[in-house]
C-alpha cells in the first residue's frame, strides 16, 4: 500500500514587476499602465511534471541543490499549497517539520502554545494534555514552559516547536532541514526520536543537504533537479549519481581541453609546487583522461576502498625512446597524497609511437573521503616534459566512515585484556 501517491505534480509562481516590488491597482492608475502594470512578467515552474510513491512505512530521502523544489515539494505534501497541475494522495495523518512554531504567540506562555500549536496539527485538547509533559521534557524547557514565548531564546523556541510536532505520532511526517534545531544533544535526542518513528513503521520523507541523513536513515533517495525528478532508488546509487553532477556543474570533473598556463613553468623538481595549468613541448600530447570503476565504467564520485583506473590516452607525433609516464594524487589543499613514475618503479622505456594508452591502476582507493585532484604527465627521463597536466581533474572519494586525514591504509584492530568491543 502506498503512504504517498504524486502523480505529474506541477507547480508554478507569478513574478510581478522586475523594477517595483509591487504592482498594485494605484501604481497601475497613476503610472497609466493599467493592464501591463497588473500582469505577471514570467513565471517561475518550481516543480515540472514530478511523479513518485512511497509505500507505507519506507523513509524518503529528497536531494538536490538550492532552487531545485525540494521545499516546495514538501509544502505540497503539507498541503500548505495546491499543485499548479496534476495530483497528490496521501493516506493518514501528516505532520510536518517545516517552519517550526510558526503558529506560536509570542505574548503568550510556551504552555498555552502548546495547546494552540497541538490543535492546529490535529491533536484534541484531551491528546495534548496526556502528551504535555512529554513535550516540555522532550524540549528540555520545564523551567521555562510558563514564560511567555517572546522571552525565549531561538534555540528554545524551535526545541518547543519540534517537540509539539514530533508528538503528534502521525502517520507521515514530512521533515525539512530541521533535524539539527539545538546544541548537540538536542541534535542527538531528536535523531534518535526520528529513528524510533522509523523503527514504529512511519512513513517519512526528509528533505536535507546532509547526504550523511540520507545514507543513514533512507530507504531509498529521490533526487530533484531544476522541478525534475532526475533519479529513484537505492540511496547510494543516487548520491552518487547527484555528486557526480554536482561535479560536473562546478567544474570538478572534466570539461573539455585542459587550460595553459601564462607563466613559464617550473623546474622539473619544483612540479609538485606549480599552479594548475598545462605545459610542454607537445611532442607527445595527452589527449584524454578517465577514471574508471572496476567495470570500465568513467566516473568521478568513488567510495573509499574500491578498485580505480586512471587512464591516459596520447598521442605520439614521431617515434621515442625517451619517455616517462608519471601521475600524482593531490588533496584540495595541494597535499600530495601519491606520486609515481614509471622511471621510478623501475621500467625502461623501448619505443612510444602513434595513439597510445597508459593505465595507473588502483586495487583498493586507500583515500579517505573528500576531493582530490589529479597530475599526469609524459615526460622525458630527465624530467623535460612532453606534456604535463597539473591539477586539471577532479575526483570525490566517498565513505561512510569519518576518519581524518588523506591515507587510509589497510589495517585491523586487536585488544588483549579487559577490553570488549564489537562491530570491529
Amino acid at each position: 500500500m502506498n503512504a504517498i501517491a504524486v502523480r505529474d505534480v506541477h507547480k508554478r509562481y507569478r513574478r510581478y514587476g522586475r523594477k517595483k516590488q509591487f504592482g498594485t491597482l494605484k501604481s497601475a492608475l497613476l503610472s497609466g499602465r493599467l493592464l501591463s502594470g497588473l500582469q505577471p512578467e514570467d513565471v517561475l515552474e518550481a516543480l515540472k511534471g514530478v511523479t513518485f510513491d512511497l509505500a507505507a512505512g519506507r523513509t524518503l530521502g529528497i536531494v538536490g541543490r538550492n532552487g531545485s523544489g525540494k521545499s516546495t515539494l514538501l509544502k505540497l505534501l503539507a498541503g500548505i499549497g495546491k499543485p499548479t497541475a496534476g495530483s497528490i494522495r496521501i493516506n493518514g495523518r501528516v505532520s510536518a517539520l517545516i517552519e517550526l512554531g510558526a503558529g506560536f504567540h509570542p505574548e503568550i506562555s510556551g504552555r498555552e502554545n502548546v495547546y494552540i500549536n497541538g490543535m492546529m496539527l490535529g491533536l484534541s485538547k484531551r491528546e495534548i494534555a496526556a502528551r504535555f509533559d512529554d513535550i516540555v521534557a522532550f524540549a528540555g524547557l520545564e523551567d521555562f514552559i510558563d514564560a511567555p514565548v517572546k522571552t525565549y531564546s531561538s534555540g528554545m523556541y524551535m526545541r518547543l516547536g519540534f517537540a509539539v510536532a514530533i508528538n503528534v505520532d502521525p502517520d507521515v511526517l514530512l521533515v525539512d532541514e530541521v533535524l539539527a534545531v539545538g546544541d548537540e544533544a538536542f541534535t542527538h535526542q531528536c535523531l534518535d526520536k526520528f529513528a524510533e518513528m522509523r523503527r514504529g513503521g512511519r512513513t517519512v520523507v526528509l528533505v536535507t543537504h546532509s547526504l550523511d541523513l540520507v545514507l543513514r536513515f533512507s530507504d531509498e533517495a529521490l533526487w530533484l533537479d531544476d522541478g525534475v525528478v532526475r533519479a529513484q532508488g537505492d540511496p547510494q546509487r543516487v548520491i552518487d549519481a547527484y555528486l557526480l553532477d554536482v561535479a560536473r556543474g562546478e567544474e570538478l570533473a572534466l570539461a573539455g581541453a585542459p587550460r595553459q598556463v601564462n607563466p613559464p613553468p617550473p623546474a622539473a623538481e619544483d612540479m609538485s609546487r606549480a599552479a594548475e595549468g598545462r605545459w610542454g613541448s607537445r611532442e607527445v600530447e595527452i589527449t584524454a583522461v578517465e577514471m574508471r570503476r572496476a567495470d570500465g565504467s568513467v566516473a568521478h564520485v568513488f567510495e573509499s576502498g574500491e578498485p580505480v583506473s586512471f587512464c591516459m590516452r596520447v598521442r605520439a607525433h614521431q617515434p621515442l625512446q625517451d619517455f616517462v609516464f608519471g601521475i600524482g594524487i593531490f588533496n584540495v589543499d595541494g597535499i600530495c597524497c601519491y606520486g609515481t613514475n614509471t622511471q621510478v618503479e623501475g621500467a625502461t622505456p623501448e619505443e612510444l609511437s602513434g595513439e597510445a594508452e597508459a593505465t595507473f591502476g588502483v586495487d583498493s582507493l586507500s583515500l579517505v573521503e573528500g576531493t582530490y585532484k589529479l597530475d599526469v604527465a609524459v615526460h622525458r627521463q630527465n624530467g623535460a616534459p612532453y606534456d604535463y597536466h597539473r591539477l586539471l581533474y577532479t575526483f570525490r572519494v566517498t565513505s561512510r566512515l569519518r576518519d581524518v586525514g588523506g591515507f587510509r591504509p589497510p589495517h585491523r584492530w586487536t585488544f588483549g585484556g579487559g577490553v570488549r568491543l564489537s562491530g570491529l
